[in-house]
């Protein structure tokens, strides 16, 4: 199994010593003494010291920093630390030892910073290769084939494996998918092998294969992955249906953005049903697919499905997590008995939870609804379908409607991205929930998953079981204020409830605010920038976008997610382990599966080797999900990126209006009012004067003129020219700015700032 160096040091806690044995163990690295090189290799540079045998990682905090690199195309880097309020390190080209954009890196400090400049220091150990793949061009030189990355700030160039050589001839010039078989060795340049060629260039080619290409993603299952779904149906009818309550005979539904032929099965996660209690509290079951009890821990299935972490969305088509044959034996899909696990949420009439239980269930889906149906039979607009189906979905729309009201009275706040397209069925990968008044009937669902995966997590906690947490960082403050700058200069007050502390509810009052705009678009794609994205950690902390200061996770979709699926397997652990009494000799026992447990526990509910093996496995993985999912949102957010600089191509010299959203010394930016495209007005562009940049007013400012572009002013741009593959476009300021006066009574402020070229 290969394994990278962060991996090998993430195993290594503060003066611990660790066997070589233990270290093959949890790498499964067994190949040739490998891991014994690296130990050696590691031991040498002074990483790791050795002791009787065994290792421990020494080297000094102070003078080494881990970080990950963002180059530059002119050559220069900066390695980026994880943690908040640390200083990005200045590295040279000289100074990279072969590491590339993106790489995690060990940099040793070779100066101090100080007040304007950064501290500088030099790659000394490369902990994870970021890139295992190029999109480049293939040209020809003395005789060899080598393939020139279309990436800028991967300046290197790889020679082509010999034996494809005979097959590139055709390929010179053309884009190419070129997998990366050995890094940079000393003066040795990389080695690469061609696996596709996507066209003569970027525009000839599928965008949707230049994404997958670029991102490195699987097009096809392994052999061996395949070969274990093969028989998934047949397995599937072996598991047993004891212990598990038949609603076979509950009407239950399942509503999808389209109609039952045109989904897939991998999204057909959840189905939900409506009854009374005796009490005459509604109790709605959320039914989720019952994966875990078919997607064994290690087979080949789960291997694949933890590698790839999450499917991935490129427009109509999908990278799935799991093979057809999977999905389509789990899916909720209709008219079929499936396994699955519920949820049961007893709410009031204005939709209150009043108490929760998970059960093992059997399902049977009667009907698949797409939204426009929904509103078809909630507006009496259809007789094609029985009443209490109609009744069923009024009551449900009700209940959501008061879960919406409590969601939003906390302070969760909703995105109006009419042109968003959903992947899920609870807040997604954004952090935030982005809504579209086209569609209040998604409501139905999105309220009742997020409500879900909040109990989910607030029941493992209350049972001191571990658990992989969704959490939503706050956003970082000097983003927030240049957004209250931005808006402004437009004349929109913004202010944060307490000075200097960024809460959900500022992002409430804003999206309000927005709302009685002319720029609502504008002003909500802007706010959805500022948001940081959502991770995993094995540690509850708050969810900004939903409002949350206790535990979320995320459970209600297992056949997209795998973080889903780990958490189904520790409710299977709880199902069939779980000790309802603090010894075989009690009496009085609890229910594990009901919120009435909670407060009543005092035991260990499983085994301790049990939790022990979830806790290191949640651990272990939680980190690499956190990257597959925001790999996942770059894959869409390219793809978009590559449709919209396809239309601005088409559209080259028109003009558009748009509101001046950055400003630098090398120009301002402005998003484009109608399209949601941002492009770039370079200075050299203003031939009308020499411009200056004001960086405490985030202004350029005509010397002779006065006339000023500042951050929030409304012009009009032509475009000049579109960079298909970098999703670059130029813009060239037609009209807009205005004649600056304010400063004039004031020489000092008239000092430019110091600028780049």
């Amino acid at each position: 199994m290969e394994f990278s160096i962060a991996t090998l040091l993430a195993n290594f806690e503060d003066e611990k010593l660790v066997a070589p044995k233990v270290l093959e163990k949890k790498l499964g690295a067994t190949e040739n003494g490998k891991l014994q090189i690296v130990l050696d290799a590691l031991e040498r540079i002074g990483i790791l010291v050795k002791d009787r045998g065994r290792y421990k990682r020494v080297y000094d905090k102070q003078s080494f920093v881990e970080g990950k690199l963002r180059c530059s195309s002119k050559g220069f880097c900066f390695a980026i630390q994880d943690a908040e309020d640390t200083e990005d390190i200045y590295i040279r080209e000289s100074n990279l030892s072969t590491a590339w954009n993106g790489d995690q890196v060990l940099v040793k400090i070779l100066k101090e910073g100080s007040r304007r400049r950064s501290p500088e220091g030099e790659v000394q150990l490369i902990l994870d290769r970021a890139i295992t793949s190029v999109l480049g061009r293939v040209k020809r030189a003395n005789g060899d084939y080598k393939a020139v990355p279309l990436d800028d700030r991967l300046l290197f160039e790889l020679d082509i494996k010999s034996q494809e050589a005979q097959n590139l001839k055709e390929a010179v010039d053309h884009l190419v998918h070129v997998e990366i078989l050995r890094y940079p060795l000393g003066q040795h340049p990389p080695i690469g092998r061609v696996t596709q060629v996507l066209g003569s260039n970027a525009e000839e080619a599928a965008d949707t294969e230049i994404v997958r290409c670029k991102h490195n993603l699987p097009k096809e299952f392994p052999p061996e992955v395949l070969a274990a779904a093969a028989p998934f149906r047949k397995n599937q009818e072996m598991v047993s249906e004891e212990k598990r309550l038949d609603l076979r005979q509950l009407l239950t539904i399942t509503i999808k953005p389209g109609a039952s032929k045109d989904s897939r099965p991998e999204t057909l996660d959840d189905a939900i049903s409506l009854d009374r209690t005796e009490a005459g509290y509604w109790r709605v079951g959320v039914h989720i697919a019952d994966v875990a009890e078919y997607v064994l821990p290690d087979d080949y299935i789960d291997q694949e499905a933890s590698k790839r972490g999450a499917s991935v969305y490129l427009g109509e088509k999908v990278l799935p997590m799991l093979p057809e044959a999977v999905a389509a034996g789990c899916c909720l899909m209709p008219e079929v008995d499936r396994l699955a696990v519920s949820v049961f949420l007893t709410l009031d009439s204005e939709g209150q939870l009043i108490e929760f239980e998970f059960q093992r269930t059997i399902v049977r889906v009667n009907y698949q609804l797409s939204y426009q149906q929904v509103r078809e039979i909630i507006n009496k607009e259809t007789k094609s379908f029985p009443r209490k189906v109609a009744e069923t979905l009024s009551e449900l729309l009700l209940l959501t409607q008061g879960l919406r009201e409590q969601r939003l009275k906390r302070g969760s706040f909703d995105l109006n991205l009419p042109d968003k397209k959903f992947y899920y069925d609870d807040e997604g990968t954004l952090g935030a929930l982005v809504v579209s008044p086209q569609l209040p009937e998604r409501s139905i669902i999105t309220e009742l998953m997020i409500l879900v995966n909040q109990v989910v997590a607030t029941h493992l906690r209350a049972l001191s079981l571990p658990l992989i947490y969704c959490v939503h960082p706050t956003p970082h403050m000097e983003e927030v204020q240049e957004l209250i700058k931005l808006a402004g200069n437009l004349g929109i007050e913004l202010e944060l409830a307490e000075e200097d502390v960024v809460t959900p509810v500022d992002y409430k009052a804003f999206t309000g605010v927005f709302a009685q705009s002319s720029a609502q678009k504008v002003f909500t794609n802007i706010l959805m920038s500022t948001l940081k994205p959502a991770a995993y950690s094995t540690t509850p902390k708050p969810h900004f976008g939903l409002a949350l200061d206790e535990a979320y996770t995320h459970f209600t979709s297992p056949l997209q997610r795998y973080c889903d699926l780990l958490v189904h397997r520790i409710l299977h652990a709880l199902f069939e382990q779980g000790r309802d009494r603090r010894t075989s000799r009690a009496k009085e026992s609890v229910n594990l599966c009901h919120s009435s447990c909670h407060n009543k526990i005092n035991w260990k509910v499983l085994p301790s080797d049990i939790l022990q093996d979830f806790e290191d496995h949640f651990t272990s993985v939680a980190a690499h999900l956190s990257e597959k999912e925001r790999i996942a949102q770059e894959v869409q957010e390219d793809l978009d990126g590559l449709q919209k600089a396809e239309f601005m191509k088409a559209h080259t010299g028109e003009i558009f209006s748009g509101v001046i959203t950055g400003v630098q010394s090398y120009g301002f930016f402005v998003e484009l009012e109608d399209v949601l495209v941002e492009g770039l007005v370079h200075v050299s562009s203003l031939k009308d004067d020499w411009y200056e940049y004001r960086s405490r007013q985030q202004i350029l400012v005509g010397r002779k003129n006065r006339n000023q572009y500042r951050l929030g002013s409304w012009v009009e741009v032509q475009v000049k020219s579109v960079d298909y593959y970098r999703q670059q476009i130029d813009l060239i300021a037609v009209s807009g700015g205005s004649v600056g006066t304010e400063w004039e009574d004031d020489p000092s402020d008239l000092e430019p700032d110091e600028y780049e070229d």
